[in-house]
């Protein structure tokens, strides 16, 4: 749910019902009073606040939002008629987190909530262990068995395990995986991934076959487990 604080009718329907045709659940309110009353009973995921409001200031209705724990990091996108740097740089400095002056065309805002809604999911948090088949992976131990036996893996193939891991089922690719474990930077060749992959599959034992090998692809884990 999106909320859209703005007194002025005609700007407040139209981008209601633009962001509600965009996928996007928006609620209107023409005053802080309703705002406020919404908010006791929903928290939004996300805020349209203009400054230039009949009851209370915009700028006045930010500084309470990132006053309060349960609102402090709420996203709020300012909407105003005020087109100075001085007030862009205001609301900024409040806490705002991003700024569209009027008038601004309704394309334009929908990209804008929704690249902050992307910005401000929370990241999905990584397993730190990994169990597939005979095959046991635990990240902070820098520990890996295959039917509970030891595994010694050099730290670049521990780096190309675990990325597979991370991605399980997909066909990554030689240039995916050197970008993932050495970085965009990395200027050797692509056979570096090949040779990575078959010591694993050498020291992996029963397990080998965890690796596949997706013929004029790459490689991925788990993809038949």
């Amino acid at each position: 749910m999106i909320y859209l604080l703005e007194d002025e009718p005609s700007i407040r329907k139209l981008v209601v019902y633009t962001l509600n045709n965009s996928g996007l659940q928006t609620e209107g309110f023409a005053t802080a009073g309703e705002f406020w009353q919404s908010m006791r009973m929903h928290v939004p995921q996300l805020v349209l606040l203009d400054i230039m409001l009949p009851d209370e200031d915009g700028l006045d209705v930010l500084k309470k939002l990132r006053s309060s724990p349960a609102t402090a990091k709420l996203p709020v996108i300012m909407l105003t008629a005020k087109g100075t740097e001085y007030d862009k740089v205001l609301g900024l400095d409040l806490g705002a987190d991003d700024y569209l002056p009027k008038p601004f065309g309704m394309m334009e805002l929908v990209a804008r909530v929704k690249s902050l809604l992307r910005r401000s999911e929370p990241e999905q948090k990584q397993p730190d262990e990994y169990r597939l088949g005979g095959l046991f992976v635990s990240i902070p131990r820098h520990l890996v068995t295959v039917f509970d036996s030891p595994v010694t893996l050099t730290p670049k193939e521990f780096d190309v395990l675990v990325f597979l891991l991370r991605n399980p089922g997909i066909v990554l690719t030689r240039d995916q995986i050197m970008s993932g474990v050495w970085g965009y930077d990395f200027d050797g060749e692509s056979r570096t991934v090949d040779v990575h992959i078959r010591t694993l599959r050498a020291k992996f034992g029963e397990c080998a076959d965890l690796v596949e090998t997706v013929r004029g692809v790459g490689y991925r884990i788990g993809g038949g487990v």
